[in-house]
């Protein structure tokens, strides 16, 4: 019996609550895209190394996006495991406005608590850079998926545990690679 979406957040969230797991958010979004990516149009390319800053690979964010057969980011995701501030976001708009190509949206990915100045100042930036510049919540952005693609919930389980166990013992750890599959066999044990 496949996992439910709840289940499926609450084990991604155990495992994101294990020490040094800040790669793991990247994976989720990374992991949505793989999943749904003939339901949107879209994919997402290939991760850079987790230590690479952007600056070093050229890239928009840890997770570009574009549409399927296509070269050009339309989306871009940073995730940060803190609080995203209007500093980050100043940080962000220069690689937006320099991009070889328009980016529709630019999103920030946090697992802390999202400040209303931010949020605000985030929907003020649409009138000059006619890009969308959002920061969601790592969990929330998930579960939505799942009960918006309820039918990819376990291949969206399956693509983060392939990413999870693709990386680098630097990125991700080999304990915390063990601590998902024991997650996972014990969420699916209790089906």
């Amino acid at each position: 019996m496949a996992l439910s979406a709840e289940q499926i957040v609450t084990l991604i969230r155990q495992h994101m609550d294990s020490p040094h797991t800040s790669r793991l958010p990247v994976l989720v979004v990374a992991a949505v895209y793989e999943a749904a990516s003939a339901y949107l149009g879209e994919q997402a390319l290939t991760l850079e190394s987790h230590n690479a800053a952007d600056s070093q690979t050229h890239s928009l964010g840890d997770v570009m996006i574009t549409l399927v057969d296509e070269t050009n980011v339309v989306t871009a995701y940073e995730v940060k495991m803190r609080r995203i501030t209007i500093n980050d976001i100043d940080h962000a708009l220069p690689k937006i406005q320099h991009a070889e190509h328009t980016v529709d949206n630019y999103i920030f990915i946090t697992t802390d608590v999202i400040q209303e100045d931010v949020i605000r100042y985030c929907a003020a930036l649409y009138e000059t850079t006619h890009v969308e510049v959002v920061v969601l919540d790592c969990l929330s952005f998930l579960r939505h998926f799942l009960h918006l693609f309820h039918r990819v919930r376990m291949p969206f389980l399956d693509a983060y545990q392939k990413l999870v166990l693709s990386e680098s013992d630097s990125a991700v750890s080999q304990p915390l690679k063990e601590t998902f599959l024991a997650l996972r066999r014990a969420a699916e044990a209790a089906e």
